[in-house]
């Protein structure tokens, strides 16, 4: 997902430049952050509070008050799930939270295993699937906008990455305002065109998928430039941002 989110910012279909599944696992890493340790690491220890607090040598009296507290709150269970229903009612203006919403029902219906009195095994195991599907839910939006934040950023530091110059025997078609810087060296040269304020994209399979300087999302080209022997592709450093 943040690869598909990443790469249609530029008009890109990710499954067409030939990821390798390596590629992909190691951009899928970007999803561990610091809060998804905090709530995974959070979602293990909860359940066995007592445990810990038993372990950690304190008082009886401070164990059964964790525990009574522990069923309290698992007893209110429906009352988060009811929270994330209620937050998926505001979708449109937590656009960017949004897999917030999913993440709070899904840890309201796993406190609800928890809470006091006998539940049947297909209501736990309904709890479980609709757990499970919400945080795969969320997950997936999650990514999507990590993908989509991380093009926004690539857009707009664009002329810190690769510099791309292509020349080429025959005049290419690379329309667009803002386009690349054309220069006609003279017919003298082999490689009579040069293109130039370009920057890299990506490149796969002998394909240069380029940008020029100054690209915008909402009206500009991406260039996918085909490394034959008709065309030269020559890459140099971006200009670094200021420190």
């Amino acid at each position: 997902m943040f690869n598909n989110a990443f790469y249609s910012y530029f008009r890109l279909q990710s499954f067409s430049l030939g990821m390798s599944f390596t590629e992909i696992a190691l951009k899928s890493l970007q999803l561990i952050t610091m809060p998804v340790l905090a709530a995974m690491t959070l979602a293990v220890i909860v359940p066995r509070l007592p445990q810990l607090l038993a372990s950690l040598g304190l008082s009886e009296q401070i164990t059964r008050s964790a525990q009574q507290a522990g069923r309290e709150v698992a007893r209110r269970h429906l009352l988060l799930v009811l929270a994330g229903i209620c937050l998926m009612a505001f979708w449109p203006y937590i656009q960017s939270y949004g897999w917030t919403a999913p993440v709070i029902v899904a840890f309201g219906l796993l406190l609800g295993l928890f809470a006091p009195g006998d539940q049947r095994p297909w209501q736990r195991g309904a709890s479980l699937m609709m757990a499970a599907l919400l945080l795969v839910w969320a997950s997936g939006m999650a990514a999507s906008q990590q993908g989509r934040e991380a093009a926004e950023r690539t857009a707009d530091h664009l002329v810190s990455r690769t510099a791309v110059v292509v020349l080429s025997t025959d005049r290419l078609s690379m329309s667009g305002n803002p386009g690349p810087l054309v220069e006609d060296l003279g017919k003298g040269q082999h490689y009579r065109y040069r293109y130039s304020q370009l920057r890299l994209l990506v490149q796969r399979d002998q394909r240069y998928y380029a940008l020029p300087l100054g690209w915008r999302h909402r009206t500009d080209p991406t260039y996918i430039v085909v490394d034959d022997d008709s065309v030269r592709i020559e890459l140099y450093p971006g200009t670094q941002p200021p420190r």
